[in-house]
């Protein structure tokens, strides 16, 4: 036989086994329960409230003005575990899992930026929640920013921690190198959802700790549970849906120039972003306040969260008709 076909049969063996393979492994994996209480805040209620068809899993804590928390992709309104019960203290504070993330519904869905964004104003709708300071992170970030610029009146103001709006919304490939392989591949089809079906616990915590400066910011705790909640049945998919459609969230800057809000752009200065992607954001809003949050990542609710809680609160406490206005405190502004 020729050894080129004989090398052509033994790769695209491989290839098939490995294919069969990862489909046994998502198969056995455990489901995980759906958790009745809060691991880090067990007086807090969990709710459910059903959005665009989608049963989706959010909390209420606190008393005073409103402030909506929107998490990172692939993470879960638990990123904010170490910033909402103080919040609480001042604020009557929501965070909730996007669809296809945390113990919310999957449904099928495109998973672009327009499908988050409806989700989000259909949340606030639901909720009939008014004079909002709207604070997102990462895709959570460019959410704010995007429902700003729709000039929805139930936000009054937006803070946007790290946005997620350049390399074609492939940021995450910055993480580590198992974030770069995990990005790529998942834009190739078959070969993204082979890999993601054969992922495992090391794989999410090298991406999770690319976004951290100090590592012991994750709890091992949340660790386990963000990578757990993966398991559920389609989740793995509608990831896969948001890494292909990550161009949109580049897109959403189009926009920038229709927000009337005041906005506060906060970055962490090692987060995934590069200098002159950051510039042109805050070029784009009109009368933005920016700050930057020294020795702080991605996550900046878990790597610098005192740092994150004084800006949120002083920027909150604005009166709204201030927009572009100089806040106090030690921000470390630009």
């Amino acid at each position: 036989m020729d050894p080129w076909l004989s090398t052509f049969i033994v790769i695209a063996g491989s290839g098939l086994g490995l294919w069969l393979l990862s489909f046994v492994v998502e198969t056995l994996r455990p489901v995980p329960k759906t958790p009745s209480a809060l691991s880090w805040a067990s007086a807090i209620p969990v709710k459910y409230v059903e959005v665009g068809g989608s049963k989706l899993r959010y909390i209420k804590s606190g008393s005073g003005p409103a402030i909506v928390l929107l998490h990172t992709l692939r993470t879960q309104l638990d990123l904010f575990e170490k910033v909402v019960p103080e919040l609480s203290k001042r604020f009557t504070v929501y965070a909730f899992d996007y669809p296809g993330h945390g113990y919310s519904d999957i449904p099928k869905a495109r998973y672009d930026a327009a499908f988050f964004t409806e989700a989000v104003e259909g949340f606030l709708e639901k909720l009939d929640i008014s004079d909002i300071s709207l604070v997102g992170v990462s895709i959570g970030g460019v959410v704010a920013l995007i429902v700003a610029a729709r000039q929805n009146p139930r936000v009054t103001r937006v803070v946007s921690i790290n946005p997620y709006d350049y390399a074609k919304g492939l940021g995450t490939a910055r993480s580590s190198a198992l974030g770069s392989m995990i990005t790529y591949t998942a834009l190739v089809p078959v070969v993204g959802e082979t890999v993601m079906r054969l992922r495992n616990f090391v794989i999410m915590k090298s991406v999770l700790r690319g976004g951290v400066v100090d590592p012991k910011s994750i709890s091992p705790e949340l660790m386990e549970e963000m990578y757990l909640v993966g398991n559920r049945p389609n989740h793995y998919r509608a990831f896969i849906n948001l890494l292909r459609n990550g161009e949109s969230w580049e897109a959403a800057t189009k926009d920038y120039g229709r927000i009337a809000a005041p906005v506060l752009l906060i970055w962490g200065d090692k987060d995934w972003s590069r200098p002159l992607e950051r510039e042109r954001t805050r070029l784009l809003i009109p009368g933005v306040v920016t700050e930057t949050i020294k020795n702080g990542g991605h996550f900046l609710p878990l790597d610098r969260p005192r740092d994150l809680l004084q800006l949120i609160t002083s920027f909150s406490d604005e009166e709204p008709s201030n927009p572009g206005g100089v806040i106090s405190g030690d921000s470390h502004a630009n």
